[in-house]
């Protein structure tokens, strides 16, 4: 069943978080993406919605870390449970998408929570202050509407930051698979 992500309040400073990156090993933190425009995407291997959306997200990648624009991926799904999200899967998953960008994995599943990410994709905008300027989809398409890829809304707020704008006010949802929350972790549960 799909879920819409909850739509973080514009102006939300970024959650801190450190987390490993399942291709290079190395610790990423939140430091890295200040002072400049960044994006931290909630992604997970199996989810339909996520696949679907794959070439679009190594595209975007590619564009917008050669315009400096700082980009993470994280996965926090309950990898136990969901093998096929387990780092080795995300590193192999990260070199065969294309990824430019590093695929963290958050165990403990407590970065997401301070996210309020929902859904698999997640999609969070940030300005250079580290402020939220955008939540919601990377575009209209999705697996079964025959509408292609593109990345409007995504690209679309990311390059009105570049030219110093706020992202248009009109934001829609994410819309994908829930987070595969581990037993007592979920937020719906609290």
């Amino acid at each position: 069943m799909a879920v819409a992500s909850f739509m973080l309040p514009l102006g939300t400073p970024m959650p801190e978080f450190a987390l490993p990156d399942t291709v290079s090993g190395r610790l990423v933190s939140s430091a890295e993406l200040a002072g400049k425009p960044s994006v931290v995407l909630f992604i997970c291997n199996h989810c339909p919605y996520v696949k679907h959306l794959r070439e679009g997200l190594a595209g975007f990648g590619r564009d917008y870390r050669e315009r400096g624009i700082g980009l993470v991926a994280i996965s926090a799904n309950d990898s136990v449970a969901y093998p096929d999200d387990a780092p080795d899967a995300m590193a192999r998953e990260a070199r065969a998408a294309g990824y430019s960008f590093p695929y963290l994995f958050d165990e403990s599943q407590a970065i997401a929570r301070a996210f309020r990410a929902a859904c698999t994709p997640d999609l969070y905008v940030f300005d250079a202050t580290g402020r939220l300027a955008y939540r919601g989809q990377f575009d209209d398409s999705r697996p079964k509407n025959d509408l292609p890829v593109t990345g409007k809304d995504a690209r679309a707020a990311v390059d009105a930051l570049l030219t110093g704008k706020a992202p248009a006010a009109l934001q829609k949802p994410s819309i994908g698979c829930s987070i595969k929350w581990k037993p007592g972790n979920d937020p719906n549960d609290a």
